[in-house]
Formats: structure tokens, C-alpha cells, sequence
């Protein structure tokens, strides 16, 4: 499945900018960074459903907000993209 997460963490409170680098490097494990805040995952369910978990824990539902969009298979009919790209193929063969 693919899935846009999108974030907004209140670094002026007590431990934001914490929370901020924390979901910035959870997200960074499972997918690509489009914008500051904005990460394209491309995950398998049992899996996402681990990282959601995780991102709930680390965020204070009272100052933060997360959000995830849920474009599923056939996602790449629903995404346009115009300027600068820097993108990947998120279901093509990665190389270290």
C-alpha cells in the first residue's frame, strides 16, 4: 500500500523539537522525504500498522497533528508531481 504521512509538531512546547526529529526519523526507515514535513511510504500493511503505532506514541495529541493519506495500489494513477522532482521508484531494486 501507499501512503502519504504528513506531520505538524509544536516545537515552542516542552520536547517538541524531540518529537519532531523522532517522526522525522521513523518516517526516514520506511520511505522517501517529498517535503519538510511530507513522506511517500510505500509499505506493506503489517508493517505500516507497526510504524503508526510508533508515530502515535511519539507525538502529544494535544499540540501535534499527523496525518495519513491512504492512496492504496494503484497509487501511481493519483499522484502528479510539477518542478523540481526528486523522487525515487519506491518499487524498484535498491542497491547499497
Amino acid at each position: 500500500m501507499f501512503v502519504i504521512i504528513t506531520y505538524d509538531v509544536n516545537v515552542e512546547s516542552s520536547g517538541g523539537k524531540t518529537r519532531l526529529r523522532k517522526i522525522a526519523k521513523e518516517c526516514v526507515n520506511y520511505g522517501q522525504r517529498v517535503q519538510n514535513s511530507v513522506f511517500e511510504i510505500n509499505i506493506e500493511y503489517g508493517k505500516f500498522i507497526l510504524l503508526k503505532d510508533s508515530l502515535l506514541k511519539i507525538m502529544d495529541k494535544q499540540k501535534d497533528n499527523l496525518r495519513f493519506y491512504y492512496l492504496g495500489n494503484k497509487w501511481k494513477d493519483k499522484i502528479e508531481q510539477f518542478g523540481v522532482q526528486q523522487t525515487y521508484d519506491s518499487e524498484g531494486t535498491l542497491l547499497f
